[in-house]
């Protein structure tokens, strides 16, 4: 079974890594996989690496990438004449414009042959991931409004099934934004390597020795891009808050950010404003997450949405208690509130803060970092979960079983 599977770029972040695994996986003898990829603009860390690492060598369009642009046109041509070379069985795409141009294109390959004129196309399914959606928070109103309308028309057209990472972004993306309908929609939750996190030896080169944190502090952090979506700002007014309290209860926290993108040396300079700086370490893009996370006491995340955050899965897979917005798939991982509070719930397996305001963060982050039984008891209920429910093993055999279902339908 051949599979062409699309991606505007393999920058940093968990659809990178999703595909690469897919690739990986699904190989002979019963598959065929090719990964299509667009070009990491600047400002963007690349993991082409991760790819090569896996034995994955991408077919690159340097046209394709994330934004509008008149290149897009040679990007679609160019991924259709590849269609034509490989001749697969089905085109899986992921992300927003990887899953634009690659529909168009594989609706193209389909109907662009003389058997089609007698009503033969060539006997293709597509399939599209939504890691995330790009329906609030990113853009304005009226190119928000355009890109909802070319996924609902996409869905109608040119998509035979539409995978969706967790059940909260399938109420969202089918009930409050109407795309596709009830038979087109799988619920695949992600699944990563779980074994890098759950190995529990301390490391001799520690995040504490290296930059000077005594046992007493805990240690905050969180992962990611640093990108406006992420609202890493909301992060350091609550940092802000947090250090400029003078109540003696307050316990001793420093925070780490690791990441980098666009928007770092931004940060870096409103950290300094806020004079918070003493508090804040930025680490920049890392190779070795597996091993910073596990020295997290707390992981945070701040987004404004979230399909399913693979950063927050690693953090629970390491038993890191997590502290995060309830949006997009959050609310799958952390589970029912167990109590509620002022601005933040206590969950089964983490805290969810339910606004954007950084007082209501700061005071979740201090009640988990007061809460050493608490933070005991997400740790070991987010671990347990995410072992179940989040493992490559079961994301490939979740897919292996979708790919096989589509061609026996195609044969019928």
């Amino acid at each position: 079974m051949k599979i062409a599977r699309i991606i505007a770029r393999l920058n940093v972040g968990g659809p990178a890594r999703h595909v690469t695994w897919l690739t990986r996986e699904l190989a002979p003898p019963e598959f065929e996989s090719t990964l299509i990829a667009g070009t990491v603009p600047p400002g963007e860390d690349d993991m082409a690496y991760f790819a090569a690492d896996n034995g994955i060598e991408p077919i690159l369009i340097p046209e394709l990438s994330r934004e509008l642009s008149p290149k897009d046109v040679v990007s679609l041509l160019k991924i259709y004449r590849e269609l034509k070379h490989i001749q697969p069985d089905i085109v899986h795409t992921h992300t927003a414009k990887a899953g634009t141009i690659g529909r168009i294109a594989a609706m193209m390959y389909r109907w662009l042959t003389w058997q089609a004129l007698i009503g033969r196309p060539r006997p293709l399914k597509t399939v599209h991931t939504f890691h995330g959606h790009v329906f609030h928070s990113y853009y304005g109103a009226l190119k928000t409004r355009i890109f909802l309308l070319i996924e609902q028309i996409l869905a109608k057209t040119a998509t035979d099934k539409i995978i969706v990472i967790s059940h909260q972004q399938f109420d969202e993306i089918w009930h409050t934004f109407r795309i596709g309908s009830r038979r087109q929609f799988e619920i695949i939750p992600l699944g990563l390597d779980l074994e890098p996190y759950s190995i529990d030896d301390p490391l001799a080169n520690s995040l504490r020795s290296v930059l000077g944190i005594d046992d007493e502090t805990l240690i905050v952090g969180f992962t990611g891009r640093l990108t406006e979506i992420k609202n890493i700002p909301m992060l350091l007014a609550a940092i802000s808050e947090i250090t400029g309290r003078e109540d003696g209860d307050i316990p001793k926290m420093k925070f780490v950010i690791v990441g980098d993108g666009s928007l770092r040396d931004d940060l870096i300079h409103h950290a300094d404003e806020l004079q918070i700086s003493e508090f804040v370490t930025f680490l920049g893009h890392r190779g070795d997450i597996p091993e910073i996370v596990k020295q997290f006491d707390i992981f945070v995340l701040t987004s404004k949405n979230e399909g399913t955050p693979l950063s927050m899965i690693e953090a629970m897979a390491a038993g890191i208690p997590v502290v995060s917005t309830c949006v997009g798939g959050v609310a799958d991982l952390i589970g029912p509130a167990t109590l509620d509070n002022d601005g933040f719930r206590v969950c089964q397996r983490g805290i969810a803060v339910d606004t954007f305001e950084p007082d209501d963060l700061a005071n979740a982050l201090i009640h988990l970092a007061n809460s050493p039984q608490l933070s005991e008891n997400l740790s070991s209920a987010a671990r347990t979960f995410v072992n179940s429910n989040y493992s490559i093993d079961r994301l490939v055999e979740n897919i292996r079983s979708l790919y096989r279902d589509l061609v026996d339908e195609r044969a019928k």
